[in-house]
């Protein structure tokens, strides 16, 4: 087989359209999949690796975090893009916001030093800033003082929204002059999860895992990510 041809195959990939206004992903996994066959096999492994890592269905509720944070500093240090590195780490980052979130919410403490906790830059800023509502981060992550109100508020739905947006726009940033390359096909795939993930949202579900989450305390949702 050849060098693949990604502007063939993202040529074939519909538009995504806007997130909110989806009804239906645009086209379904099984398609997406067969689309996806066309990946070099060295892309198709990266990309695999990458949604090992960003995708919440895919992270076990009983993974602690310190095994999470492993397997992400392995995925990390497998990546030979320096783009998609970014988008990992981005969203790995915006991860540890919400689990701060969720543990202040709880009234826990700051975690300590040497306590397996969130990744990236931020995690000293946080611990030093973590009675401040926006942990000393809003001019970078203005969202945040909103999603902890939503968060407080138990608005399920408003902090879903929030968060997808988010991850939404940063897609975009990151795909900005990327439109027929691997770079393309794996911010393309991204994209079609978040998708996937509203068009399947149930808000009912939300709200009662964020009653569950303010009364039991984080428990088993010490890993999962939004």
């Amino acid at each position: 087989m050849g060098e693949p041809c990604y502007e063939m195959l993202m040529s074939s990939l519909p538009y995504h359209g806007k997130l909110f206004g989806a009804r239906q992903t645009p086209l379904s996994r099984f398609q997406l999949n067969k689309r996806l066959a066309w990946l070099s096999d060295e892309d198709a492994a990266m990309l695999v690796n990458i949604e090992s890592v960003v995708q919440w269905r895919r992270q076990l509720l009983e993974q602690s975090e310190a095994e999470f944070l492993r397997q992400a500093a392995e995925v990390l240090a497998s990546l030979d893009n320096e783009l998609l590195e970014d988008v990992v780490r981005d969203r790995l980052e915006t991860r540890t916001l919400i689990a701060a979130l969720r543990m202040r919410m709880l009234a826990q403490p700051a975690p300590q030093q040497g306590v397996s906790f969130g990744f990236g830059r931020w995690v000293d800023v946080i611990r030093q800033h973590w009675s401040e509502p926006d942990f000393g981060l809003s001019r970078i992550y203005p969202w945040v003082v909103d999603a902890d109100r939503k968060l407080r508020q138990r608005d399920a739905l408003g902090l879903e929204k929030l968060i997808m947006g988010h991850l939404w726009a940063e897609l975009s940033r990151f795909g900005f002059g990327h439109y027929f390359d691997f770079e393309a096909v794996a911010i393309y795939v991204l994209r079609w999860d978040l998708i996937d993930r509203w068009t399947h949202y149930n808000e009912a579900d939300a709200t009662q895992n964020i009653l569950k989450l303010a009364d039991d305390g984080l428990g088993k949702f010490a890993g999962v990510y939004h």
